[in-house]
């Protein structure tokens, strides 16, 4: 009865295992240059500074918060002001 057990672990363990890491630096998230709305501007401000959003997340929990997303980054608020402007990773061809 033990023997099928066995057999079949040492199966798995002649696969091949192989996972690959990708890393990417915090300054390589986005355009560095790019203007982002910073902490405790109003939703106002936003819009009047960058436009409509691409998409606007509806609030979620308590405190309610929100997103809303640009092409190149995404706007999170609390209680209609901004708490935090994430940069969206942009995809660069591998240095070699």
């Amino acid at each position: 009865m033990k023997r099928p057990g066995l057999l079949l672990t040492c199966l798995l363990l002649a696969l091949p295992v192989g996972a690959e890491t990708i890393e990417i630096p915090v300054g390589e998230q986005g355009d560095l240059g790019l203007p982002l709305p910073v902490r405790g501007e109003s939703q106002r401000a936003v819009l009047e500074r960058f436009g409509l959003p691409d998409k606007e997340h509806p609030a979620v929990g308590k405190p309610p918060i929100s997103r809303w997303d640009y092409r190149e980054f995404s706007v999170y608020f609390e209680s209609g002001q901004v708490i935090d402007s994430v940069r969206h990773h942009q995809p660069r061809a591998p240095r070699e």
